[in-house]
């Protein structure tokens, strides 16, 4: 990881990701976060003000950028329940089997090198009956767009630490053995859908 991932990236993403069409997003998803909960990609740790202190028993963040930990600090400080953070690979991910009750990814599968790795193991810490609720941005459904997000995935990638414009979220985590309900795609407010085409819901684990 070079010196623009460390030092630049992360206040670049942490100004640009903290815009309010991100910030309603991640409010109406967190509202139904609760127990002991894995965040993959904690990043600055924007999603933070947006859980519920009483829902919340334990928070574990991961992100494999160790530049992002000083603007987290300031919200883990201000967090009015226990956060864990540490530096980690949500490919290998370092917990037990059935370790949470919730799992929670915000825009941060579109840069996981080895997504299926990931979300194989995202299934594999979360109980029985647990959630992983997630909001992606990713591939749409209009063959107009999809043409250029697959031309320009190459350039983000390279702009933003590995990052495809082209995943289909959706497809992705129904290989595994989840049952999605609900799940809400759309085109996020003033985005163009090259970027903002967007997955969000709910995956239970059986």
């Amino acid at each position: 990881m070079g010196w623009y991932s460390r030092a630049v990236l992360p206040s670049l993403l942490d100004w640009v990701m903290a815009a309010d069409v991100f910030t309603e997003q991640r409010r109406s998803l967190l509202a139904r976060a609760s127990g002991r909960i894995l965040e993959i990609g904690f990043g600055t740790g924007l999603n933070v003000p947006h859980y519920s202190p009483e829902r919340v028993t334990h928070l574990v963040g991961i992100d494999i950028n160790p530049g992002t930990s000083a603007l987290a600090e300031r919200r883990i400080a201000a967090a009015g329940f226990p956060i864990e953070r540490q530096i980690s690979n949500g490919e290998n991910l370092p917990f037990r089997d059935r370790s949470f009750d919730c799992v929670v990814s915000t825009w941060t599968l579109c840069s996981i090198r080895r997504l299926d790795r990931a979300l194989a193991e995202i299934y594999r810490v979360l109980q029985s009956g647990g959630s992983f609720l997630f909001i992606e941005h990713g591939l749409s459904p209009r063959a107009s767009v999809r043409v250029w997000q697959h031309r320009l995935t190459p350039v983000q990638q390279a702009l933003v630490d590995g990052c495809h414009l082209n995943r289909n979220i959706s497809a992705e985590i129904a290989k595994h053995d989840w049952e999605i309900d609900p799940l809400d795609c759309f085109s996020l407010q003033n985005l163009p859908e090259l970027v903002g085409y967007t997955y969000r819901g709910s995956a239970c684990k059986p």
